[in-house]
């Protein structure tokens, strides 16, 4: 456990070399990895959403691909092709830039549904099958998507079935005051091109399986699912959490209790992750211009609202 917690430590300093003043939000990155999650990062443009991938990536010597969504976006521009090769007599797949370990699909919520869809196996089963043949994605793999909540002209929301897909969706914010003076100075030591690999793949790799040796208590289970019952049963929502999400927010707490150091979960662990690892994956009775704020606002009522298991 001692030298889990060294190598968790190693790779959140490192990022925060390059992603300035948001340890918070570092913190929901590196859960977001170990538990082999995806991430959905919904906040205004210029806050640092690629810097935070590409920290991440370049952390651990990972490969990296960004992908700006479009209107006119194919599936085919994300998946790959099979081209006729005469030389060889066959289709030969060309892999587009989906095969890499760490994805950043920015502003995920311009292209067309179609080609949102095409992420979802992907993210999902870790594989794409195309033309009769399943081709494996490297591991980790992890999607970190970018979308903006206060622009809505020439976007396509994404279904609940590609937001189940994500394991956590997370808000960056405005840095601070000294952080944002200490980005102006240029005194922020490095951009993630500049960034040397702390710990090995296969390191991360064997992270994600402490994660899963985690010890969950009868108690907390308990809780987890006394949680997700009250969203079924709430009169503000229409949509409750499904069995996927159950899962979800169990495997972001147990993340969450590696990277403090603990083999085992406690049920702060749940409560300090229920809003990010829930309330993208419910529907409110009525929409207002709120939106996800007041899904947030009930899921933290919820919880707020359950006795905390001693």
């Amino acid at each position: 456990m001692t030298h889990a917690l060294e190598l968790i430590r190693r790779l959140e300093e490192t990022i925060g070399g390059a992603f300035v003043g948001k340890p918070d939000v570092i913190r929901l990155a590196v859960v977001g990895l170990l538990a082999r999650g995806h991430l959905l990062i919904e906040d205004v443009p210029g806050v640092g959403k690629t810097t935070l991938a590409a920290a991440l990536a370049r952390s651990i010597g990972a490969g990296f691909q960004r992908i700006q969504f479009t209107s006119d976006m194919l599936p085919s521009d994300v998946l790959g092709v099979s081209i006729w090769e005469p030389q060889r007599g066959e289709f030969v797949f060309k892999p587009g830039p989906l095969f890499t370990n760490f994805v950043l699909a920015d502003e995920i919520n311009r292209t067309t549904p179609k080609t949102q869809s095409s992420l979802l196996e992907a993210m999902n089963e870790g594989q794409v099958s195309l033309d009769h043949t399943t081709y494996p994605l490297p591991r980790p793999f992890m999607v970190l998507a970018t979308q903006n909540p206060r622009e809505y002209a020439g976007t396509h929301p994404l279904p609940e079935s590609q937001l189940d897909r994500f394991l956590l969706r997370i808000r960056i914010g405005y840095p601070a005051v000294l952080d944002e003076k200490t980005i102006l100075r240029g005194a922020a030591a490095r951009g993630p091109d500049a960034i040397a690999p702390t710990i090995a793949v296969e390191e991360v790799l064997a992270l994600q399986q402490d994660v899963e040796r985690v010890r969950i208590e009868e108690s907390v289970l308990d809780y987890v699912m006394a949680i997700v019952a009250a969203t079924r049963t709430s009169a503000l929502l229409a949509l409750g959490v499904s069995p996927r999400g159950s899962l979800a927010l169990l495997r972001a707490a147990q993340a969450h209790a590696l990277a403090d150091g603990r083999d085992y979960l406690v049920p702060d662990d749940v409560k300090g992750l229920a809003v990010q690892a829930l309330a993208h994956r419910v529907m409110l009775k009525t929409r207002n211009e709120l939106g996800s704020a007041d899904a947030e606002s009930v899921i933290r009522a919820i919880v707020q609202d359950l006795q905390v298991p001693r």
